[in-house]
């Protein structure tokens, strides 16, 4: 999955490091497209002695010994060999640290984009020097990233496995998913979605694994489940174009290998339970 980066290590604890010679840089466009030099499939990034912008950067992350910022400039000028694009290119032309960096980036990036003023009084934030936060000087507000969570629910009728494709976006095969709602347990949260989505009534629902999901701001969590007996799809036209019973052997994954649904699916697939 895309978070799955080792040997090398995410360290997303909060520093008022400074970035220094051999830093990288990264910069969002309006459109969320970020600043990349691509070649044979890697990606790599601006350092910092090469970038030319305005304002503070702010410390993101560091990857092994590599130490990551964000450019506020709303205008930085592109770099010979550098150009913007969407991550959701990247996600099925490139491979490695490097877009898993760009993932998560961007999560903070889309983050102090849309809160840029207290929600309860609208002063201008500023970023708290303590914490990974952001802190309203005149009301005292602190507000912490946002991180939506939602499950992704492979539910299994024996040696089927309960395919679905969203009637817009993505257009490559997908598990059932959905946000928690408020008042909801995960396991809630699994029951309801599979019934909103299917109309399948599900039971022994087990947590498999979770993934982090920048681009969308969410925190993906795995279950599988099996369905009640008697259960017929009843599919949710409005949401889904297609939802079936696939068996094991019959089932198409997605054309990359970086999402928890995909490695939901091809466990089954490989005869895992």
């Amino acid at each position: 999955m895309i978070q799955d980066i080792a040997p090398s290590k995410l360290n997303n604890s909060y520093s008022a490091r400074r970035m220094q010679e051999g830093d990288l840089l990264l910069h969002f466009d309006p459109e969320g497209r970020v600043l990349v030099r691509e070649k044979e499939g890697k990606i790599s990034f601006l350092k910092a002695e090469a970038a030319d912008c305005e304002g503070e950067n702010v410390y993101l992350f560091s990857i092994d010994e590599t130490y990551l910022y964000l450019s506020p400039d709303p205008a930085l000028r592109e770099k010979e060999g550098f150009g913007y694009r969407p991550l959701r290119e990247l996600r099925r032309t490139c491979v490695g640290k490097e877009v898993f960096a760009a993932y998560t980036a961007y999560h903070l990036w889309k983050w102090y984009t849309d809160h840029r003023f207290c929600g309860k009084c609208a002063a201008p934030l500023v970023h708290s020097d303590k914490e990974r936060a952001l802190v309203c000087p005149t009301c005292g507000g602190t507000f912490y990233p946002r991180i939506n969570p939602a499950v992704i629910v492979g539910v299994r009728k024996g040696e089927h496995l309960l395919i679905t494709r969203y009637r817009t976006g993505y257009q490559h095969n997908a598990l059932v998913a959905g946000f928690t709602e408020i008042g909801e347990t995960l396991e809630e949260t699994v029951a309801r979605e599979v019934m909103e989505e299917t109309g399948v009534k599900v039971r022994n629902i087990c947590y498999y694994k979770s993934q982090p999901w920048g681009i969308a701001q969410d925190i993906l969590v795995g279950f599988y489940c099996d369905a009640e007996e008697g259960s017929e799809i009843r599919m949710d036209e409005n949401e889904l174009k297609y939802a079936e019973w696939v068996k094991r052997e019959d089932i198409v994954l997605q054309p990359d290998d970086i999402s928890l649904t995909n490695e939901m699916m091809r466990r089954f697939k490989e005869g895992g339970d």
